[in-house]
């Protein structure tokens, strides 16, 4: 199923996306990353503005899920708190949908290590807009 709903996207690839699992029931998505070395910054850890980009990937995927990959969001606003640096390797994300309507949608996530410590948290608001399809 994982193939069928593929997150191959150039910028999935460069974040090392795999999918995990999908919790239809609490609408609740699970992703695996892999930061490369080239994300990390001279202090020692991912850069903030990319630790944004695997937040809002998991949060837009847990839309996409819920939608059965009809609709994905379109971001008006998101919120972003790092509570620990986030290390070069595997980490694993969680987004879910907090409350959808037909206008706006509210999303949260977080990026976790490998011993399942919170690293980052955001919450975005966003419309639904219909799934691209990339074709053009």
């Amino acid at each position: 199923m994982a193939s069928e709903h593929a997150l191959g996207a150039a910028h999935a690839e460069l974040m090392g996306v795999e999918f995990d699992h999908f919790d239809a029931e609490r609408e609740e998505i699970t992703l695996r990353f892999t930061a490369p070395e080239t994300f990390i910054t001279p202090r020692g850890s991912v850069q903030g503005g990319l630790v944004a980009g695997f937040l809002d990937e998991v949060m837009g995927w847990a839309h996409v899920w819920a939608t059965n990959q009809k609709e994905a969001p379109l971001n008006l606003e998101i919120s972003m708190s790092l509570l620990r640096p986030v290390p070069a390797g595997p980490l694993i994300g969680k987004g879910r949908v907090v409350r959808r309507g037909r206008k706006v949608i509210f999303l949260e996530g977080e990026l976790y290590d490998g011993e399942n410590r919170v690293l980052a948290r955001s919450t975005s608001t966003a419309i639904p807009t219909p799934r691209p399809t990339g074709e053009k």
